[in-house]
Formats: structure tokens, C-alpha cells, sequence
């Protein structure tokens, strides 16, 4: 319940802004719920799903739009090529923030 609680008032607060009102909103509970369930023992697999419903406009890349949480809160750190957009390899580095 602890994790579900934040999950929630992140999908509320995230609904409210423009920038999210062209992503589908399931996606991003979806991503909220994912995300709050990652652990140092998540797999790779687990963040390219992550990934999947981060991506809204399919271009493999999330941008800085189109992260939440943990993702968004540590954008500039797993950008390491500084180009705006975390691929998949960048996305998994997320995992070494959880240990």
C-alpha cells in the first residue's frame, strides 16, 4: 500500500499537465505501477517494459516529457550522451540507482 499511495498521486498529478495530456493515461498508470515496483533485483526485461510505455510517440527514446518518478527525477544522470532522450541502455541504468 505505501507504494501504491505515491503511484496514485503521481498519475493525478501527471494527468493534470499538458505536456502528459498526449499520452495514454493507462501507459503511464501502467509505467507508475512498474516503476514503483523496481528493485535491485529487477531485470533488464522489466525496465524495456518500463521503456515500452514510457515511450508515447514510439521513437525509442524517453524524453525528458515522457519520464515520471525516479525516471524523471534522474533524467540528466541516465542521459549520459546528453541527447535529450535515455535509450534503452540509458534506461537500464536506472537498475544501479536501486542498489
Amino acid at each position: 500500500m505505501k507504494k501504491v499511495l505515491p503511484s496514485m498521486m503521481l498519475i493525478l498529478a501527471l494527468s493534470s499537465c499538458t505536456s502528459m495530456k498526449n499520452m495514454d493515461t493507462s501507459n503511464v498508470s501502467q509505467a507508475a505501477t512498474l516503476l514503483s515496483s523496481l528493485s535491485s533485483n529487477s531485470t533488464v526485461q522489466q525496465v524495456a517494459s518500463l521503456f515500452s510505455l514510457l515511450d508515447a510517440n514510439n521513437d525509442e527514446a524517453v524524453s525528458s516529457t515522457e519520464a515520471i518518478g525516479s525516471v524523471a527525477d534522474n533524467f540528466s544522470l541516465l542521459d549520459t550522451d546528453s541527447s535529450s532522450g535515455l535509450s534503452l541502455t540509458e534506461m537500464e541504468g536506472i537498475l544501479a540507482l536501486l542498489k
